[in-house]
């Protein structure tokens, strides 16, 4: 089987869509970088929304806010991605696993990077916030199964691109929602975890298709040489 064979993660139908929004995204989340980089404080917008405290919630809203929290951390995380891999590995979708652990490889190697070069804090120096990891994490783990389900279900551009956009916006509204209401993040920081993963996954995926598209050819190109040179040597 060669590269080109194996379905594309990044529907053709979604790249302009996708990329547009990844556009918008990333100024978004530069832009919220510059504004709060070094920042120690809730920003007027974040205290509109709420006021960042270690209990925000009480039972059992906190309870909830807890489990939304634990698919974040390490061990959840790897919980959903060793699924996530288990149902592509189901479906024959060889492109789909690298992308899994690439795109929330990546996502979070940003989100971490950024965390360190905007160094914005919360309840104290030692606790970076911007952007929320476990927001971005969520975000581009639905996003995943998102184009996987768009692939699979041979959407078009318009009912695709929807939802990949409701998957996101679920995920990461769920996942924002237990961030603030812990005290982890401040609101604004929730905002740049999700548009993180909206930057990331798509050019992940195009790089994903684009490299097994490649590799798939050479193969081709290689066998087809061999064949003729094959054939040759049998005319002789």
């Amino acid at each position: 089987m060669t590269g080109r064979s194996a379905p594309a993660v990044l529907p053709p139908s979604l790249r302009a869509w996708l990329g547009l929004i990844a556009a918008l995204a990333t100024l978004v989340v530069v832009a919220l970088g510059v504004l709060y980089a070094g920042q120690s404080e809730p920003s007027g917008v974040d205290r509109w929304i709420v006021k960042p405290t270690a209990d925000s919630v009480r039972p059992p809203w906190r309870r909830v806010a807890l489990f939304m929290d634990f698919w974040g951390n390490p061990a959840g995380a790897a919980i959903l991605i060793v699924a996530a891999v288990t149902g592509c590995l189901l479906l024959r979708r060889p492109r789909a696993v690298v992308l899994v652990v690439a795109g929330a490889g990546i996502t979070v190697g940003t989100a971490t990077l950024l965390k360190h070069l905007v160094g914005r804090t919360i309840h104290g120096a030692g606790n970076l916030s911007y952007p929320s990891g476990h927001t971005a994490f969520l975000t581009a783990l639905a996003l995943v199964v998102a184009l996987l389900a768009t692939g699979r279900l041979g959407l078009g551009r318009t009912a695709g691109t929807s939802l990949v956009l409701a998957a996101a916006l679920v995920a990461g509204a769920a996942m924002g929602w237990a961030q603030v209401a812990l005290g982890a993040h401040y609101p604004t920081d929730v905002l740049g975890g999700w548009c993180t993963a909206l930057v990331v996954i798509p050019a992940t995926a195009w790089l994903v298709d684009r490299t097994a598209d490649r590799l798939g050819d050479r193969t081709a190109d290689r066998l087809g040489y061999r064949t003729a040179g094959a054939g040759r040597r049998e005319r002789r």
